[in-house]
């Protein structure tokens, strides 16, 4: 007995906090506001239409009333089913001619880049074939530079080279008288020039 009390107790109270808890108004939001205003559909006339009308004694009759309305149903829905196909069928072909125009689209944009990375490519490779030429230019320029540098140390080395012939002609060409030639021999030992 103390038990039930006790469970009545515990139920009462869980019950007044389950009431305490709904029963205060909630804050309103889209989705309450949502509800309060939606506006239902009229009821279909097949829902409740066997309840609603006079039921029928005969067993017979009734199976008859219920496969015309059966009948009735199947060609309903068969309309509503073609006019959903027609609607799928309306839709797809939409999204179809979407799909169409933004791959023509795609397609365009993609010709306009490859038509501007073409001419891109095109005025790169004219840009380094004047640097090239350019380059070409300057290099052989340098080595006329260079070939005309080396045939004027060539033609001064021959120049050199002549004249220090001229000279050792020259020189050899002096005759030394015998007298004379002891006492340079005597000099050239005693008084040596370092190198």
């Amino acid at each position: 007995m103390a038990a039930s009390r006790s469970l009545y107790r515990t139920t009462t109270q869980f019950s007044q906090t389950l009431l305490r808890t709904f029963s205060t108004t909630p804050k309103p939001s889209h989705h309450n506001h949502h509800q309060q205003s939606h506006k239902f559909l009229e009821s279909h006339s097949y829902v409740g239409s066997w309840w609603h009308s006079d039921p029928p004694r005969d067993p017979e009759a009734a199976e008859r009333r219920l496969a015309m309305l059966r009948r009735d149903y199947a060609k309903q829905v068969k309309v509503v089913r073609k006019e959903y196909i027609r609607e799928v069928e309306l839709m797809r072909l939409e999204q179809q001619r979407k799909d169409e125009a933004r791959r023509e689209a795609l397609r365009l944009a993609n010709e306009e880049k490859k038509k501007l990375k073409a001419e891109a490519a095109k005025l790169r490779a004219h840009e380094r074939e004047l640097a090239e030429k350019e380059f070409r230019q300057t290099l052989l320029k340098e080595r006329a530079e260079k070939l005309e540098n080396w045939r004027m140390k060539e033609t001064k080395r021959e120049e050199k080279k002549k004249e220090k012939k001229e000279l050792l002609h020259r020189k050899s060409s002096l005759w030394i008288d015998e007298s004379e030639l002891e006492k340079k021999i005597l000099e050239a030992i005693v008084d040596t020039t370092p190198l």
